[in-house]
């Protein structure tokens, strides 16, 4: 299957700036990049979806190119912004581009002649200077063009936000780093979201004015749960790609609480798994949706991609007890990650040295609103302390506390099925 087909059955193709696109690709290897912005040490799994265009088109054959925007991301992109980004330190875009470069290598390969390359645009950007960028660049750019822009035009139209300068040159820039990469690389291709697709458009208007050559953009479209949100936007935050920002524990369980509605589509955008193997968990899904096959699934895949088997033979693990209730087997890290995943609380230790009635220590918790809503619960035996239920005559002790490592003691409760709350033994 081609790069495109394979994008388009998954939903993944949003537009290409050319028909010739296709004919592009068939006759030899080619190379293509995406863009990602060092505002964070990190990326996010909506960055992922730049990564894995990156990555069919690899598996298609083809040279996929990482630029990290060390000096784009010293300026900051509008697109998608209401108002003017905050300009981060040199130090802190040279920081997090170096930080992002530990995540391409679990999804790209990296050997070989069609091996996966990582440059940095600060190296090529930051030996222009402003009078030649503006003599032999700036003067292929028609400013009529540029405010019509929807990255520009929404900011213009805001009068109290407005645009800077700064950020109404950014799409030179990109339209450069295109250039560039063509020059230098033989880069033909320019792969990103439906937001980036002016900037794309840019950069292939000045590769033809000034190197009379041929080159081309796809897009995805911008990937949104069924109910509009943004992917990977969670009350308790972004879901990252890395360990240090978004536990593997926490990763699966996003994957994991997956909707009915997003699964399916979510299998085909995310993971690398065929059309046979989605259909099949696609007709599971329907007919007996209780088992969540797809969750299951989809879950293991992201998590073994981003994390590992070992991570994922953990996380697996700490979600079985969970749903189980026998915690007491898992280890301190395991034990901080459901503490670091459920509502908190805090309690002094000399508190609980003399014991607390259960109805007192639940009632100062997310499982109960009050004394007679948590002796209700208790008496109707739905209250579970670290996996073990628990009778109204139960006493809270310092004992009862489970090993959280950094997090110090923790003590696990839950009411009824799914309500869990975490307390942790202060000093």
């Amino acid at each position: 299957m081609s790069f495109l087909e394979e994008l388009s059955w998954r939903g993944l193709l949003h537009q290409t700036t050319s028909p010739e696109l296709t004919a592009h690709l068939a006759s030899g290897v080619r190379a293509g990049y995406a863009g990602f912005d060092p505002t964070s040490d990190s990326l996010t799994i909506g960055n992922f979806m730049g990564i894995k265009l990156l990555a069919h088109l690899q598996r298609a054959g083809h040279r996929p190119i990482v630029v990290s925007g060390g000096g784009t991301g010293l300026i900051g992109d509008p697109s998608g912004k209401s108002a003017e980004r905050t300009l981060l330190t040199r130090e802190l875009v040279e920081h997090n581009a170096k930080s992002q470069q530990r995540i391409f290598g679990r999804f790209l390969d990296f050997d070989g002649p069609r091996g996966a390359k990582i440059v940095n645009n600060v190296d090529w950007l930051s030996t222009v200077s402003y009078l030649d960028m503006l003599r032999d660049i700036g003067k292929h750019f028609s400013v009529n063009q540029m405010i019509a822009r929807d990255s520009v035009a929404s900011r213009l139209e805001g009068r109290e936000q407005g645009i800077s300068y700064t950020e109404f040159s950014y799409m030179i820039l990109q339209a450069y780093d295109f250039l560039h990469l063509y020059r230098a690389e033989r880069c033909t291709i320019q792969l990103g979201g439906s937001d980036q697709f002016g900037n794309i458009v840019s950069g292939i208007d000045l590769i033809r004015r000034l190197e009379h050559g041929e080159s081309f953009g796809a897009t995805c479209p911008l990937v949104t749960t069924s109910d509009g949100q943004k992917i990977g936007k969670t009350e308790r935050g972004a879901i990252w790609l890395t360990a240090d920002k978004t536990s593997p524990y926490r990763f699966y369980q996003y994957w994991l609480n997956t909707t009915d509605a997003d699964a399916v589509k979510f299998l085909r955008w995310f993971t690398f798994l065929d059309q046979d193997a989605i259909q099949q968990l696609a007709h599971a899904l329907a007919h007996d949706p209780s088992k969540r096959d797809a969750q299951k699934t989809l879950a293991a895949e992201m998590t073994r991609m981003t994390h590992g088997e070992v991570e994922l033979a953990r996380a697996m693990a700490t979600s079985e007890a969970i749903f189980s209730g026998d915690v007491k087997a898992l280890d301190a890290g395991q034990i901080a990650e459901i503490a670091g995943d459920l509502p908190s609380s805090e309690v002094a230790s000399s508190v609980l040295s003399a014991g607390v009635p259960i109805v007192d220590f639940l009632t100062g918790t997310s499982c109960a609103t009050s004394k007679r809503e948590a002796r209700e619960f208790v008496q109707n035996g739905a209250v579970s302390v670290n996996g073990t239920k628990v009778a109204a005559d139960f006493v809270v002790r310092a004992e009862h506390a489970l090993d959280g490592g950094a997090l110090g003691g923790v003590i696990l409760l839950r009411r009824g099925k799914k309500a869990y709350h975490a307390v942790r033994v202060t000093q």
